[in-house]
């Protein structure tokens, strides 16, 4: 009996003696680039450091330590991109905390998938017009990002809106690739009659350049796009923020003012002409008017005598 309470006194001890285990262990990945975070357990001493392990689904109990993740900090993240090469693997990693003489238990995190669970983000995007078209100049925030796209046989999904409209309409362009609804209809009879009209809206699926050109606008419009990744293996994206630009610079207001007055100058020039001609048509009627009526006589003709 006094072992069993020897063994439980050290247990208990041993348990007190311990640091709170991390918490909110996390993988979050953008790009292919992944970082693991946490949150130091509660009481958890400033002086405290914490280290990281991560492991493969196929080599259970083989845990290895992260390079560069062995003595963090509170509020610090482990880059773990290096370690789950792999894009098809399932990988796990887990945190604990040490002092000098002390350790806590381990915390994991859930599995993870490097192809499916990270998040694809779009390229960033500087824009500018070019008469009847937009000049996108296109570079992802993260090194992984053009290989990713490559890798992936990832494509670019652009939607232009003209600014003026706000709402958007049929998905339909001259690069035709989906049409939703009824706008399918309207596309194949405009396409046989070979007609060309500006849509509000449309869509573009594109293959990754560093810079793109979306031709065929209407000139001195502002247009914006929105931007994000498509492909057939991750439906984990997100959508850029609106970019927008002109195509053609738009009328200056000083070249306003020059048009209306030159037209308010030629309508004064036509009102002035008009009234001209009123006033000369009244004089020349008036003169008509005022002239002497006189008779006229045949010298051949004698009155009749009585």
């Amino acid at each position: 009996m006094g072992l069993w309470m020897l063994l439980l006194l050290h247990l208990h001890l041993a348990e007190c003696d311990s640091l709170p285990a991390p918490s909110n262990v996390s993988i979050s990945s953008f790009n292919m680039e992944h970082a693991l975070s946490f949150l130091p357990g509660p009481g958890t001493p400033s002086s405290t450091h914490f280290t990281v392990e991560t492991l493969r689904l196929r080599k259970k109990n083989s845990w290895r330590q992260a390079a560069g993740c062995l003595e963090l900090t509170a509020g610090q993240t482990c880059n773990l991109t290096g370690m789950f090469k792999d894009p098809l693997m399932r990988y796990r990693a887990r945190v604990q905390a040490f002092t000098t003489n002390q350790t806590s238990a381990w915390t994991e995190s859930g599995w993870f998938n490097p192809l499916s669970d990270t998040v694809l983000v779009p390229p960033d995007v500087s824009m500018s017009g070019c008469g009847n078209c937009l000049l996108l100049q296109l570079s992802f925030p993260t090194t992984q990002g053009p290989q990713l796209m490559k890798n992936l046989n990832g494509h670019l999904a652009v939607l232009v809106q003209r600014t003026r409209d706000g709402a958007q309409t049929c998905a339909l362009t001259h690069v035709f690739l989906s049409a939703g609804g009824s706008c399918l209809p309207v596309f194949e009879e405009l396409k046989s009659r070979e007609e060309f009209i500006f849509f509000t809206s449309f869509r573009l699926i594109l293959d990754y350049e560093d810079e793109v050109v979306i031709k065929y606008l209407e000139p001195g419009v502002e247009y914006c796009v929105i931007i994000s990744v498509k492909t057939s293996v991750n439906l984990n994206t997100v959508s850029s923020k609106p970019y927008c630009a002109f195509t053609s610079p738009p009328p200056t207001n000083n070249s306003l003012y020059v048009i209306y007055g030159l037209l308010g100058a030629s309508c004064c020039v036509l009102g002035i002409l008009l009234i001209g001609l009123v006033v000369y048509g009244r004089h020349l009627s008036f003169r008509l008017l005022r002239q002497p009526r006189t008779l006229v006589t045949d010298p051949d003709v004698r009155p009749a005598e009585t």
